[in-house]
């Protein structure tokens, strides 16, 4: 039950914000939204807005915005086919958007709650090298050899990759400057130097959005290297899962903590916004490299035929879904 219900909180937090980015840019550039749905097939719940259906469907597998022209003809003024390339490029990129907004914001909460590593030493291990130096509790550290500390991480990169055997580490106790000379281990765990210390946590909202924004940046640029090593068969699929292999590992990290679960929703949430703006066929990308091709042509391209190819695309995403479904049941057996 824990297990479903987490699932059930991810994938609506995912959809909703995917499915409100696209319903959002609809409105501000007034095309008529006629239905706003979560999940798909039989509706459980529904009501009408002043022109749109909302509702929640039974089948927690997607979501969708239908909007005035989207996929048929239409005269109507408002309809999202008589829109500008760049006005339905705005609606059609605001969804996987809105993923990497949920992402930064969902991070942001976990960094807040477990607070920012600061350049102040929390804690300093029995026997370490900074404990023999006489680096102490409550020291903040603003130089090693030449380089100016501001942040916990430049700490971390500059013992981490040292080549010195000795770090000359300048500090801040009560107020006076003292400097320390310490040796750094190597430890083989870690794959790097260390000298025995960790970092005083603070609660800074500021901070905490930074420290999520770059997370994001990190995680977005390993997906694009894994699909780029994919793409060149560097890369083993081992690690892509389908829906099934997502209830897994939802339910894993609601066991751990609230913040394992929340920091999952995250990466899922970037892997979907990246994988709809991907420029294929069907997905949100391969509708922007149509917009964009009108853009550039100055002319729109032929419904029938842009239809078709979103068909084609749409059949061989299917395709790999069942392909990926069936790797999922082999590997986790649900049964």
């Amino acid at each position: 039950m824990q297990t479903f219900i987490s699932f059930i909180f991810v994938f609506g937090l995912l959809v909703f914000f995917h499915e409100f980015g696209h319903f959002a840019l609809a409105k501000l550039n007034n095309i008529k939204v006629h239905k706003f749905a979560l999940g798909m097939g039989p509706k459980l719940i529904s009501f009408n807005g002043k022109e749109t259906e909302y509702s929640i469907r039974i089948l927690p597998i997607g979501g969708f915005v239908k909007m005035e022209g989207e996929d048929e003809a239409s005269d109507d003024s408002r309809s999202f086919s008589s829109k500008t390339p760049l006005q339905r490029i705005s609606v059609l990129a605001a969804g996987p958007i809105m993923n990497i907004v949920l992402a930064i914001l969902l991070i942001t909460i976990i960094s807040f709650n477990i607070g920012i590593p600061v350049n102040i030493i929390d804690k300093v291990s029995e026997n370490s090298p900074a404990e023999i130096s006489g680096l102490k509790s409550g020291d903040e550290i603003v130089k090693i050899n030449d380089t100016d500390i501001e942040a916990w991480q430049d700490i971390v990169d500059v013992i981490s990759v040292s080549q010195e055997d000795i770090l000359t580490i300048g500090v801040l106790r009560n107020g006076e400057a003292f400097t320390y000379d310490v040796r750094p281990e190597f430890n083989e765990e870690n794959n790097r130097k260390l000298i025995g210390i960790s970092p005083v946590l603070q609660k800074s909202l500021g901070a905490s959005i930074r420290a999520s924004i770059d997370n994001v940046i990190l995680i977005i640029n390993q997906i694009f290297k894994f699909l780029f090593d994919l793409i060149q068969g560097k890369a083993s699929t081992e690690g892509v899962v389908g829906p099934i292999g997502m209830v897994h590992y939802v339910g894993e990290a609601a066991k751990i903590s609230i913040s394992s679960l929340l920091y999952l929703a995250a990466i899922i949430s970037i892997n979907l916004a990246i994988l709809n703006i991907l420029p294929f066929p069907a997905l949100d990308g391969g509708r922007i490299i149509f917009a964009l091709i009108e853009l550039i042509k100055g002319s729109p391209i032929n419904p029938e035929k842009e239809g078709f190819v979103h068909m084609i695309g749409f059949v061989i995403l299917i395709s790999l879904m069942v392909l990926v479904l069936v790797k999922d049941i082999m590997k986790f057996n649900p049964f």
